[in-house]
């Protein structure tokens, strides 16, 4: 584990901060020449992917500080809001995904093209992203005996016997969906929806690892989350698909 660094000034750099920017700058450059491959300007990637950085962390920040302050309602809301912790990945989706719609409207950039570069963007960072938690010991499964099983003494919280390291399990899922999506950028009606859906799809199977709590019919509440992902996802590719064949750069 390497929580933190390097602490220039006394600040300290965390490896999971050092992790979002890689993510970051690896998505921009998937929607960079996905851009250059459509005709349009691909300096325009960094621009729609700061709104959705911004977007993404004030949302992620958000869904925290309300989830928390609701299940445990001696922990205050602005407290939550305040802390350096509680990256949520659904909040960041939600935010990321309201404020790249408002990019494109601003910019002037297609939302369709825009949605379907940023879905492979969304996975590459959201892989990298998942190698910070792992790197500051966060987001961890349930005990294991199995061999790559990782304890994690300074996590949050901390751990002391082996757990199965779920962050690199979405990792190693996400990577081929990264690719996947690739590889369907020119065939796929709407990729967004084949990025939320196989998201889902890897969530809802790996938080059975995980240590969340169980809300309704034995699931988590990631896992309603990810179902309702899938659905979504589902339901929206089936919209694009009825449309027109050129919805896919439309």
């Amino acid at each position: 584990m390497y929580p933190i660094l390097f602490e220039p000034f006394g600040f300290p750099i965390s490896t999971f901060g050092v992790m979002l920017a890689l993510g970051f700058l690896a998505g921009t450059a998937l929607v960079a020449r996905r851009f250059r491959e459509l005709g349009l300007d691909p300096d325009l990637a960094t621009t729609m992917m700061i709104y959705c950085m911004v977007g993404g962390i004030g949302g992620a920040k958000l869904y925290f500080a309300i989830d928390v302050s609701l299940r445990e309602p001696g922990e205050s809301f602005w407290s939550l809001l305040g802390q350096r912790e509680g990256i949520t990945f659904y909040g960041g989706l939600i935010g990321g995904t309201v404020a790249g719609y408002i990019g494109t409207k601003v910019h002037g950039v297609p939302t369709l093209i825009f949605a379907n570069a940023g879905a492979m963007a969304c996975a590459v960072g959201q892989a990298l992203g998942r190698i910070g938690c792992f790197l500051v010991g966060d987001d961890y499964g349930r005990p294991t005996d199995l061999p790559w099983g990782v304890a994690f003494p300074e996590g949050a919280p901390a751990v002391f016997e082996p757990v199965h390291p779920t962050q690199l399990y979405e990792t190693a899922w996400l990577l081929p969906v990264t690719w996947l999506l690739w590889t369907r950028r020119n065939r796929s009606p709407f990729l967004f929806g084949e990025f939320i859906a196989l998201n889902g799809l890897g969530r809802f199977f790996i938080e059975f690892l995980r240590l969340n709590p169980k809300v309704a019919l034995g699931l988590t509440e990631a896992q309603w989350i990810a179902l309702s992902l899938i659905a979504a996802g589902c339901a929206s590719w089936l919209y694009f698909q009825r449309r027109t064949p050129s919805a896919a750069t439309a």
